[in-house]
């Protein structure tokens, strides 16, 4: 069908050079801000709750616990297993050195340490060495060692730590991990990690020697690991109770969040049904009652000034036709006004009459604007879906009256395959699409909500200094 124009540039006609239809630049991208596959476009706050959403989350957080403690729990149970088997191997080595190794000990042990091994050797291999005990030493407090299991450190001199010539200055008992590397643990080295402990020892005259056993230090491993069984057991056990207690709760909460939803969803719209009534209620308020009146009051002040005019009173005359222009612009303002409050012919006459008086609102208010509707598109909508079409080409125009600075504007609604589309292009200063989405427009909202709500799909053109295409499209039923 053929294009109507309705001119209302307020700085007048286009000047020489213009362009007389927007044009922006084809190389720009399609940005997408609803798509139809997207649905209504929800806020978080707005989205249902359901259950299994909630009791999934519920069981993510219990496995990041669960997790968190796990690890918590390792290093925990690891380093008291660790003390406890440090403990644990300081007092074996008390015992075996008090009830084993020291009553063996003799006075040739110091002066002829040869002849006093081999009954010491004897005790040590049946009595003290074990699947824990992997290594017993006796030494001087000069570092040579009198006394050991391999017999290629006997007789040997070592320089003793810190820790061993602080034990024997001052009696008592020490655990440490091997330093491995040390060249008096040269034949421990394939044992793995051990566990060292040293304590003073004496001869029956009072020669004080060093007692040095080393332990396996799977011994703490099994410990931890023993220790983790059991607290891990106790954990799993005690956040599945949890769970499940929390699962009652947890659905009573679901049931009233979702109550509430339901009830604020009532409120909303009966809000907006509210808000409805009263538009049409003060349309047609202004519309039957003012309207009606200033038109009265028009035609009988140009009445007036034509009776002025017939007496020959041409001044009087003229006056009365300009206040008769002014009651008619009125009328034409209240109604430009009525057509934003409620479009009376969306719902009478359907969306291309409404579309005709929208643009018709804009005489003298902004840019020239070309419609062009194919009739049997528009009917084809739903008449949600004519409602939110005219909202969104309503928000868009007033857009660009507020922010294009354009002359020329063009709406069209037509059929394509198997979509209605809406298009709105000007040939105004364009804008950053990226910034106005980060920046969180409300009239871009709006028209995003109410493609979301529709089902239908929006996309802009757009690009500082080159106009704008909005393009809106509606599933055809």
């Amino acid at each position: 069908m053929t294009p109507e124009t309705v001119v209302g540039a307020p700085g007048g006609p286009p000047s020489p050079g213009a362009p007389t239809r927007p044009n922006p630049d084809d190389s720009l991208d399609w940005v997408t801000i609803a798509s139809p596959a997207q649905g209504p476009v929800l806020r978080a706050e707005d989205r249902p709750v359901r259950l299994r959403r909630v009791v999934l989350q519920l069981g993510a957080d219990a496995i990041i616990v669960l997790l968190l403690v796990a690890v918590a729990g390792s290093i925990v149970s690891r380093r008291t297993a660790e003390s406890q088997s440090v403990h644990e191997a300081a007092e074996l080595a008390d015992v075996l050195a008090t009830s084993v190794v020291q009553p063996l000990l003799t006075d040739a042990m110091v002066n002829d340490p040869a002849a006093a091994r081999a009954a010491l050797d004897s005790v040590v291999r049946s009595r003290v060495l074990s699947a824990s005990v992997v290594r017993v030493k006796v030494w001087t407090p000069q570092g040579k060692i009198l006394y050991s299991d391999e017999a290629r450190l006997s007789g040997r001199t070592f320089p003793l730590d810190d820790s061993a010539l602080a034990v024997l200055a001052a009696p008592q008992t020490r655990a440490e991990v091997s330093d491995l590397h040390a060249p008096e643990n040269l034949y421990e080295r394939t044992q793995g990690k051990l566990l060292e402990v040293y304590r003073p020892v004496w001869t029956p005259s009072g020669d004080e020697l060093l007692f040095e056993t080393y332990f396996r230090y799977d011994t703490v491993n099994d410990r931890a690991n023993e220790m983790w069984r059991g607290f891990a057991g106790i954990m799993v056990s005690s956040l599945g109770v949890i769970f499940v207690l929390l699962l009652p709760l947890v659905w009573t909460l679901v049931a009233r969040i979702r109550r509430g939803q339901e009830q604020r969803e009532a409120l909303m719209q009966r809000a907006l049904d509210a808000s409805l009534e009263e538009r049409q209620r003060i349309a047609a308020t202004l519309h039957d009652g003012a309207v009606q009146e200033l038109a009265a009051a028009s035609f009988a002040v140009a009445g007036a000034a034509e009776t002025a005019a017939s007496r020959g009173d041409t001044a009087l005359a003229a006056e009365l036709r300009d206040a008769a222009g002014a009651v008619r612009t009125s009328i034409g303002g209240l109604r430009s006004l009525l057509v934003d409050i409620y479009p009376p012919a969306l719902r009478s006459a359907g969306l291309s009459a409404a579309l005709r008086d929208l643009v018709a609102t804009m005489a003298g208010r902004g840019p020239a604007v070309d419609l062009d509707v194919q009739e049997d598109a528009a009917a084809a909508l739903q008449p949600e879906e004519q409602a939110a079409v005219f909202r969104i080409v309503q928000e868009l125009l007033r857009n660009v009256v507020r922010h294009a600075r354009a002359e020329h504007v063009t709406v069209s609604l037509l059929r394509q395959d198997h979509q209605i589309r809406v298009t709105v292009a000007d040939d105004g200063v364009g804008f950053d699409p990226a910034r106005s989405a980060t920046e969180g427009h409300f009239g871009l909202r709006l028209i995003t909500d109410l493609a979301g709500a529709t089902g239908a799909g929006l996309q802009v053109r757009t690009a500082p200094g080159d106009g704008t295409i909005w393009r809106l499209s509606v599933p055809a039923g």
